[in-house]
């Protein structure tokens, strides 16, 4: 069983007039059974690095970010070596809960615990997407520099959207307009995103994502559009087009 690992982020004291800090804390803690795979998704191999490398790396590629948060099972035997990796890096870990909820309440309270103010900012980020770009972390720390609560990045949906009923039969087409994909990093203050995700979880709401405990709180989230490539590794053929994205920007 992992346990906490010792952090070596940076001083964050607050003082007076101090910046607002932006942290980061990627829920890595589920098994992803859909895979089909003995090795939980994130682990897995996309080109020379496994899943998750890539999803940090990205994070990591942002220098405003002060340290990032990795919730590991607490079973976990393949992060230890995986962190030895970041020695250099801020970064560290904390144990996971049974729903993505409970990981990400976890990793904000590891935050805590290293001077993170509750009007700091936290971008949550899927271990399970590897092809997130700098480009678009940026531009959502950017956007929401000044937002009382933050948002997510996403992108409007393109495709023709179907209801259906329990037996696949289509029961009406959904109107498109104003629908999006909702994608990672989602950003939010702190402070705003701990107590909302502990209210969903006292009345037993295992919320899928963080903006929808926002919203439950009566917070708006701004979208903030972000790249279609930004996938969610879910099922095997998501790990080939993953792997063709990556090998495309690099150009090979």
């Amino acid at each position: 069983m992992p346990g906490d690992s010792p952090a070596i982020f940076p001083d964050n004291s607050d003082v007076s007039g101090r910046q607002h800090k932006y942290w980061a804390v990627v829920p890595a803690a589920g098994a992803g059974r859909r895979m089909g795979t003995d090795l939980p998704k994130q682990y897995l191999a996309l080109g020379s690095q496994t899943v998750l490398e890539h999803a940090l790396d990205a994070l990591l590629g942002c220098p405003e970010l002060a340290g990032i948060v990795v919730v590991v099972a607490a079973d976990d035997s393949r992060w230890p070596q995986l962190q030895a990796r970041y020695s250099e890096q801020p970064v560290t870990s904390t144990s996971g809960g049974s729903e993505r909820c409970h990981s990400v309440l976890n990793g904000l309270a590891a935050l805590a615990g290293f001077s993170a103010a509750d009007d700091d900012w936290v971008l949550v980020h899927d271990a399970a997407r590897p092809c997130v770009r700098v480009t678009d972390i940026r531009q959502l720390i950017g956007t929401l520099a000044g937002h009382p609560h933050g948002g997510l990045l996403g992108v409007p949906v393109a495709d023709t959207m179907k209801r259906v009923n329990s037996e696949l039969q289509v029961t009406g087409t959904v109107e498109r307009a104003g629908l999006w994909h909702a994608l990672t990093p989602q950003m939010f203050r702190i402070g705003l995103l701990r107590q909302a995700l502990q209210s969903a979880i006292n009345d037993r709401e295992l919320v899928t994502d963080e903006a929808a405990a926002m919203e439950r709180a009566g917070h708006a989230p701004r979208m903030v559009q972000g790249q279609r490539d930004n996938i969610k590794i879910t099922l095997p053929s998501d790990l080939a087009l993953a792997e063709f994205y990556l090998r495309t920007r690099q150009g090979t």
